[in-house]
């Protein structure tokens, strides 16, 4: 079914080289109310395309000098009229001209003398398609603006409020060391502990929120450098072991070897540190996560294991979708965004590697990542 168009909204260029023709569809096509414009020869026609843009050409084949297979060719050739629709207009009746004629680009034949039903249905199947194309560029154009729009916000509120909640974050982290239970009384302390937990929750949203919006918006430049992965991920795992040591969680690491690949350092640290903290988030208290670095083939694996919560089958297909930023409460009651592990998988993805991950309801979740192995 075509969409409903409105006539006096559409160019449509007539090119043939014998008036009458010519005069005859401008009387059938006024009557429908469409922007008529008219050419007698391919250069003619050219020329017009250049100045007028037309939505749909009616082209004649059999035209002396350059004929209608020729303009189609270069109106093909040109960026920016290749997207013109093309309607053949042609006396000739062999099989061979038409599949001339789609090969070039053309849209549609016409085979004179034609029946005016014939004619108006074309066109207007035609200029159905152009509406619809118009449509779709639009409302692209329109969900990049709200999608930019939204990604420099976010970039805005996190770039002005990390550098105050990092100071935040210090400050807490200082007075948890060295402040204990008996030298503070346990309401206080309690309160210390829940306003620590929530500066390093909050610090990491506003960090993941800041890179996320500049992987989003193509701001990221990726710096490789030879590093031992290994070696980065157990250092990962000393600066995130207090969070852990909140819910006693014992982080494990059963890799000696070093495993050397050329990637961001600091992209692959944030990676590390997403996993490792969803990791904690969704164990149960007084497990254990467990850590591993391999080879297989040409890539270097990193896996991190957790014994809790668990992804149910039906949210799974959720976790990694831009739209629903899926996330759930830990097993304390930790909140998430949604954003840590679109933005891991956004940086593995920026140093050649790849993420995916297995999940078993009320057992355990394991999230693998490989990079490829520094040559």
């Amino acid at each position: 079914m075509n969409m409903k168009i409105d006539p006096s909204e559409y160019k449509i260029l007539i090119v043939d080289d014998v008036s009458s023709n010519v005069l005859l569809m401008k009387a059938l096509l006024g009557k429908e109310k469409y922007n008529l414009l008219s050419a007698m020869s391919g250069i003619e026609a050219l020329d017009c395309i250049a100045r007028e843009r037309p939505d749909l050409v009616l082209l004649d084949v059999m035209m002396p000098g350059m004929d209608g297979f020729e303009v189609a060719q270069r109106l093909r050739e040109d960026e920016k009229y290749k997207d013109i629709p093309i309607i053949f207009l042609t006396a000739l009746d062999d099989s061979q001209s038409v599949v001339k004629g789609f090969k070039i680009g053309g849209n549609d034949f016409i085979s004179k003398p034609f029946k005016k039903e014939e004619l108006m249905i074309r066109i207007s199947h035609q200029l159905s398609l152009v509406a619809a194309n118009r449509i779709i560029v639009r409302q692209t154009e329109e969900l990049k603006k709200t999608i930019d729009g939204r990604d420099k916000l976010y970039s805005v509120i996190a770039h002005d409020l990390r550098s105050p909640m990092a100071s935040m974050k210090m400050l807490l982290n200082t007075l948890m060391m060295s402040v204990t239970r008996e030298n503070v009384s346990p309401d206080i302390f309690d309160m210390l502990e829940m306003a620590n937990k929530t500066s390093e929750e909050v610090f990491a949203l506003l960090d993941n929120l800041l890179k996320w919006t500049k992987s989003q918006l193509g701001k990221l430049t990726v710096i490789p450098q030879i590093v031992d992965i290994a070696e980065l991920t157990n250092g990962m795992i000393e600066v995130i072991s207090s969070v852990a040591a909140v819910k006693q969680i014992e982080i494990k690491m059963d890799t000696e070897d070093k495993f050397y690949v050329n990637v961001d350092i600091e992209m692959i640290k944030s990676v590390v540190r997403n996993l490792l903290s969803n990791a904690i988030k969704f164990s149960n208290p007084h497990s254990e996560v467990h850590v591993n670095v391999r080879e297989e083939g040409n890539e270097i694996i990193v896996t991190v294991s957790d014994h809790g919560l668990g992804i149910k089958k039906e949210d799974q297909p959720k976790l990694l979708n831009e739209v629903t930023h899926f996330t759930t409460f830990g097993t304390n009651s930790e909140e998430g965004s949604g954003l840590g592990l679109l933005l891991c998988r956004d940086f593995v993805l920026h140093n050649k590697g790849h993420l995916w991950f297995e999940s078993e309801e009320n057992v355990g979740s394991t999230f693998s990542f490989s990079l490829p192995k520094a040559i």
